[in-house]
């Protein structure tokens, strides 16, 4: 066990020492730990493989970076990892760190974010091989809040929230709380949702062609 540091990081300091550490995110100078597990994955490699597809048929020039960091603003130490992103390759030219770093800095160049919500887990003081502050990731509330928000902002066209547990509040949706396909189509400045349950064809405005359900995503 390491001794933590109180020190919070700037996104310089994260891109040095954890830009390719896909573990990791970055949230008002806190390191964050995702704690990805098999299950989340295997969700989000199947979605990733459906969209590459249909992306490929659609003949569109766009793609899905393997590593892909999002700096939301440049006056906050936060640096994002989407489970899934789609990058339009016309656009990259004008990104300032893309020549050498895998950051995105500007909402032009993203198409779409996809994030799978993970299970909850409490606060840990314990720290392994990290320096640094870590908190494990409560990753349903910073979905279907604060990443709506920045996404937003940011002006993502469009923005999927893929609970496939029904981890959600009730509030974000609803009773009885159960497997969640949530759309997010950007009008004006703020997202329109929509949500999917399982059974049900998911509509993407980006991707109409896109054939999809929930089912066909989910854990084996």
């Amino acid at each position: 066990m390491v001794q933590a540091s109180t020190k919070p990081l700037t996104f310089e300091e994260f891109l040095i020492q954890y830009g390719n550490n896909p573990r990791y995110e970055l949230a008002d100078g806190e390191l964050i730990d995702m704690e990805p597990t098999g299950p989340h994955e295997t969700v989000g490699g199947k979605l990733a493989t459906k969209l590459g597809i249909a992306i490929t048929t659609a003949q569109l020039p766009w793609f899905i970076p393997r590593t892909c960091l999002i700096r939301p603003f440049p006056e906050t130490a936060t640096a994002r990892r989407p489970d899934i992103i789609v990058l339009d390759e016309t656009v990259l030219h004008h990104e300032p760190f893309w020549e050498h770093e895998p950051v995105i800095a500007l909402g032009q160049s993203i198409k779409l974010v996809v994030e799978v919500v993970s299970q909850c887990v409490a606060r840990v003081p314990r720290v392994e091989a990290t320096d640094e502050p870590v908190r494990v990731s409560t990753n349903w509330e910073t979905d279907y809040a604060r990443k709506v928000e920045e996404y937003a902002l940011l002006g993502i066209p469009e923005y999927w929230i893929v609970d496939y547990r029904g981890l959600g509040g009730v509030v974000f949706i609803g009773k009885p709380k159960q497997p969640t396909f949530t759309v997010c189509q950007l009008i004006g400045e703020d997202y329109s949702q929509q949500q999917y349950r399982l059974g049900e064809f998911i509509k993407s405005p980006l991707l109409p062609s896109l054939q999809l359900r929930l089912d066909e995503v989910l854990p084996r």
